[in-house]
Parts: structure tokens; C-alpha cells; sequence
């Protein structure tokens, strides 16, 4: 690049010079900055993310506040000293080689000049497509490994940042495996027959002993089964939810549907399927088309309210939720300021209080609720107002801790609400929003990152069915499609859910990781690979329709998306 420099403005040409040595040096400065940002970046959320650093930062840019939260357990130190490196070392070898080259003889005219500039520009402009072929450069001309450790290694992270931004989520549907005949057959055959579904509705296993519950929806950030012993998790992290498993309704496997907390949302609140790079929530346009419990339950008749002790500008989460038409939102700026106790706004415990204030003052006239909480202490940097109650400093220490708190104020919250006169009317429904990769720091694409919880409870469960648990697999789209038929409202447009309290179809948990997806049933578990378009894992057993299944599943949900 600084040969073309010389060429423009070096030697003896004639008129006036342009400062494009001037130009060039600015712009390779800001451009090293640029990048040396991106690979200190890339350094920590590949940690946390599993995958390079692409365009996923800027869902968030909205909300700094909250991206510096997230932060808070990153070394800043060291990350800040590989930034200084980097700014360094690329001084002094743009000093050393590039500040070495020199103006061209006197004698090499303008034409000459213009003419080998443009043949270098030429020679910078097909290296980066990667070639002159058909088919530009993508991730997956550099993967070379069964391991996605190694092929993530390969890939150039500024490149990715800018092919992410160019093409992320774009038309035409980059996910077709076989014609939509063939995806739309294996599809049907994961979900309940008509006839079936008919037949199952007469003896259809009703777990309420009324029709018009309240119904307090709670999302557990990031509670992943691996801290919940009802669920195969370690024991004494979650007390007050595994209590709850015992004495309600406990489904064992269901994952969830994506990785972040703005995806769970959707897959939990409109049954709706996650997408392998980006999140529909971030498309207002076609989020507004989505269905929705809160509007499903205000069609019936209820009341509905949001509590969040964040901000709800999170991550465009705003705009999906005031689009489902909450009669009432409660969230960061609604606490006082002594209550922010949090770097995210009000911890666990301060949210569950004013439930149960505004509950104990409204609940008479607001009857039937339908009340929406999300939990938020759990999140990095897992920082809690209580004592620890597990030993060390380390990041899985902390967050043990946090989702031991959690649990904990959500255990004090339901014990005073048992209290309450509307309580014998209530149902509690108690998801997490994703998994995690700690403790034992899963695969991106593991299915131990995607396990979650699911408890059901509250003085509306008849008493027969309490300790029953649900071993059907499932997924976060499937949670509505469940609440829903057991109030036997409608569920026709929850098109990707399935009823996993009613026989028939498929038992299988869906899920999307970036860039692929993990197909779950009972014989096994699959996960591939988008782009190297391989299969990363699968257990003995599992046989070839189920990698075919997961593929038409991708297919077909990613061309709706397309369509919204």
C-alpha cells in the first residue's frame, strides 16, 4: 500500500503534491487501533462465547452500561497490556519496514504511476475475496480440522467482523440441505400427527385444578441444569428450586434454544425457533409478527406485567416486549437509586419484593395475572449482596454463588407468597433464559451448555401430579405450547412448539449454537457444523435420519425467519 503512496506523491512529479503519506500513516493508524481492539476482544469472548469475534458485540452497543457489567470478570489488566503490545509492535514494524521505502527516480510520470497503482490495488483486491473463483473466500476455505477449536483458530477475526456485518442473516437462505418437499415431510414426522393430536386431547393429562390460573412466568438468567441437582446438577446450589422439583412438576431435559439471553426470550415467551447467527429480536418488523403469551393470555382475558430490574432497551428487548402489548412494565428506572445495587440495576431480591408488593396491592382487581419476572443476578460479573456461600474466587466460584443467591431470594419470594390469598389460584413456571458453559467449561456446541430447568408449581397444581417428573426432551419453543394447552387455550399459532405433557410426535430438543445446531433424543445427541458442513459430534447409536431431521429443522425455521 505505501508503494502506491510513492507512486502518487513520490519523487520529482510535477504540481502540487497531496499529503497521501499524510493520509496513508493516518489511516493505518486508525486501522491498527481497529484491529488490535478486535483481537483483544476476540481473546475474551471467545472464552465466554466459543466462537471468533464477529458482529454479535453490536446487538448490545445500545446499552454500554450493561456491556461493561458483562465484562466485569475479564482480566483488564493483561487484556489492556496485549493492547498495548499490539499498538507497539505494529509501530515499530510499520517504522522498520514500511518507513524504509522510498520515493520513486525522478522521471516516473503520472500515467506510469496511475497505471501501476491501480495494478497493485488489482493485486490487494483479489487476495482479499481469495481469489478470482466463482465463490468468494468464507470460513469455511480455511476449516481443515474435525476439532472447531482448530477451525476457529484459522479464521481471521477482522475479516470475520466485516463479513458478519455484510452478510449476517441475509437472503437467500444459506441453510438449504435438500428441497422444502423433503424438509417439510421429516419435519411432520417430529410433531403429532392430527389424528393423534385429536385422540390425545380427550384423555389429555391436566396437571391444574382450575381453568384460569394466575400464572407467574419466572426466567432464570443463565441457570443451567449442571448447578441443579433435580436435574443431574450438583447439589446444594439450588435448594428452593430442587424443593420445588419435589413437591411440583419437573421436566429433566429441556435445552435451550440458543445461547443468549435476548434468544431465550423469544424461544420462551413465542415459541419461537433461534436463528445461527444474530437473533430476530434485533428485526422489530418481524418480531411484530410473532405470536406471544402475553397477548395469548390478554385474548383470554388477563392482566400481564413485565418485571426486570435491567434496562429493557437491552439488547432491542424493548421493542419486542411493548410489542406483545404488557399492560404494565417494571425495570431499571422504576427502582430507587439505593435499590440499584447491582452493575445491571436491581439485584434479585429487591425485583421479587416489589412483585410482591404491587401483587399484594393490586392482585384483587388484576385477577387473572399473567406476570412475566426475569432474574438478572446471575449474570457475569456474579456479583451478589449476601455472603458466599461456597468457597474461592474463581469465575465458576462466583457464579455457583450467584446462582445460589438467586435461588435463594426466589425461595424467600415464594414463601411470603404462599401467604397471599391469590396463591391457591396461582401456577409458577420457572425456566432459564440459556445454559451456561461453566462449571467445566462445555463445548460451544455441547448439549451440557444448552440443559436447563424447567419446574412447575404453585398452590394451582392438583395434588396427584406433584413430584411427577417429565422426562420427554424439549426445547425452549415447546414451554408455551405446553402453558398454553393446559389452560386449553390456543396454540395454532405456535407453529414450531409441541405439547410436552401430551403423547405423540417426536421427543427431540432443538437448539442453534453459532454458525450450528444440536439435535437431541432419546438415543442420543448430534451437533453440526454449518460451515465446514460436517457433523462435529455424534453419540453411538444415533442414526443418520436424526443428522437429516435437524437438517430440514434448520432449514425450514431459518426460511420462516426470512419470510417474517
Amino acid at each position: 500500500m505505501h508503494s502506491t503512496v510513492c507512486f502518487a506523491a513520490g519523487g520529482n512529479l510535477a504540481g502540487p503534491r497531496f499529503p497521501t503519506d499524510r493520509l496513508i500513516r493516518f489511516y493505518t493508524a486508525v486501522m491498527g487501533v481497529v484491529v488490535s481492539v478486535f483481537t483483544v476482544a476476540d481473546l475474551e469472548l471467545y472464552r465466554a462465547w466459543g466462537f471468533r469475534l464477529d458482529a454479535t458485540p453490536l446487538q448490545y452497543i445500545d446499552s454500554p452500561a450493561e456491556m461493561v457489567a458483562s465484562a466485569g470478570s475479564a482480566p483488564v489488566l493483561l487484556l489492556g497490556g496485549i493492547f498495548g503490545g499490539l499498538l507497539v509492535l505494529g509501530w515499530v514494524l510499520y517504522k522498520k519496514l514500511v518507513g524504509r521505502l522510498t520515493a520513486l527516480p525522478t522521471g516516473f510520470g503520472r500515467g506510469r504511476a496511475a497505471l501501476v497503482s491501480l495494478l497493485l490495488l488489482a493485486l490487494l483486491v483479489v487476495p482479499m475475496r481469495g481469489g478470482v473463483q466463482q465463490i468468494p473466500i468464507n470460513q469455511s476455505d480455511v476449516y481443515f480440522s474435525s476439532q472447531p477449536f482448530a477451525n476457529h483458530a484459522a479464521v481471521n477475526v477482522p475479516w470475520n467482523v466485516l463479513n458478519s456485518l455484510l452478510l449476517k442473516n441475509s437472503g437467500p437462505n444459506p441453510y438449504r440441505f435438500m428441497p422444502d418437499s423433503t424438509a417439510q415431510r421429516l419435519v411432520k414426522q417430529l410433531y403429532p400427527a392430527p389424528a393423534i393430536a385429536a385422540a390425545a386431547d380427550s384423555g389429555h393429562y391436566n396437571i391444574l385444578r382450575t381453568s384460569r390460573p394466575n400464572v407467574l412466568f419466572i426466567i432464570l438468567e443463565s441457570f443451567t441444569a449442571k448447578f441443579v441437582a433435580s436435574t443431574g446438577g450438583e447439589r446444594g446450589v439450588t435448594p428452593t428450586l430442587d424443593s420445588l422439583a419435589r413437591t411440583g412438576v419437573v421436566f429433566t431435559n429441556l435445552y435451550a434454544s440458543g445461547d443468549r439471553s435476548q434468544k431465550g426470550l423469544v424461544a420462551l415467551l413465542s415459541g419461537y425457533p433461534n436463528q445461527p447467527t444474530g437473533s430476530i429480536i434485533k428485526v422489530p418488523r418481524k418480531t411484530e409478527r410473532l405470536p406471544h403469551l402475553a397477548r395469548s393470555f390478554q385474548q383470554a382475558g388477563y392482566r400481564s406485567s413485565y418485571y426486570y430490574g435491567g434496562e429493557l432497551a437491552f439488547a432491542n428487548m424493548k421493542s419486542y416486549l411493548v410489542a406483545a402489548g404488557y399492560d404494565q412494565f417494571t425495570e431499571r428506572t422504576d427502582f430507587a437509586p439505593q435499590e440499584q445495587n447491582s452493575k445491571w440495576g436491581a439485584h434479585d431480591h429487591i425485583l421479587f419484593n416489589r412483585i410482591l408488593t404491587d401483587l399484594s396491592q393490586k392482585a384483587a382487581t388484576t385477577q387473572p395475572f399473567f406476570l412475566t419476572a426475569f432474574t438478572l443476578s446471575s449474570h457475569e460479573p456474579f456479583e451478589i449482596p449476601i455472603p458466599p456461600k461456597f468457597p474461592g474466587t474463581s469465575e465458576t466460584a462466583l457464579f455457583r454463588n450467584s446462582v445460589y443467591y438467586t435461588d435463594w431470594a426466589l425461595g424467600r419470594f415464594l414463601r411470603q407468597a404462599s401467604q397471599q390469598p391469590w396463591w391457591n389460584n396461582t401456577l409458577v413456571v420457572m425456566v432459564a433464559d440459556h445454559g451456561h458453559p461453566l462449571p467445566g467449561n462445555s463445548a460451544n456446541e455441547s448439549p451440557a451448555k444448552f440443559h436447563i430447568p424447567l419446574v412447575l408449581a404453585g398452590g394451582a397444581l392438583r395434588p396427584e401430579v406433584r413430584g411427577r417428573v417429565v422426562a420427554e426432551f424439549g426445547a425452549q419453543t415447546d414451554v408455551a405450547t405446553t402453558l398454553l394447552a393446559q389452560l386449553n387455550l390456543p396454540t395454532k399459532e405456535y407453529v414450531w412448539g409441541r405439547d410436552l405433557l401430551r403423547p405423540g410426535g417426536k421427543s427431540f430438543a432443538f437448539y442453534n449454537f453459532n454458525d450450528g445446531f444440536g439435535m437431541l433424543t432419546p438415543t442420543g445427541a448430534v451437533t453440526y457444523d454449518h460451515v465446514a458442513r460436517r457433523v462435529i459430534s455424534r453419540d453411538a447409536g444415533v442414526p443418520e435420519a436424526q443428522v437429516q431431521q435437524g437438517q430440514a429443522y434448520q432449514q425450514l425455521s431459518f426460511e420462516d425467519y426470512l419470510q417474517k
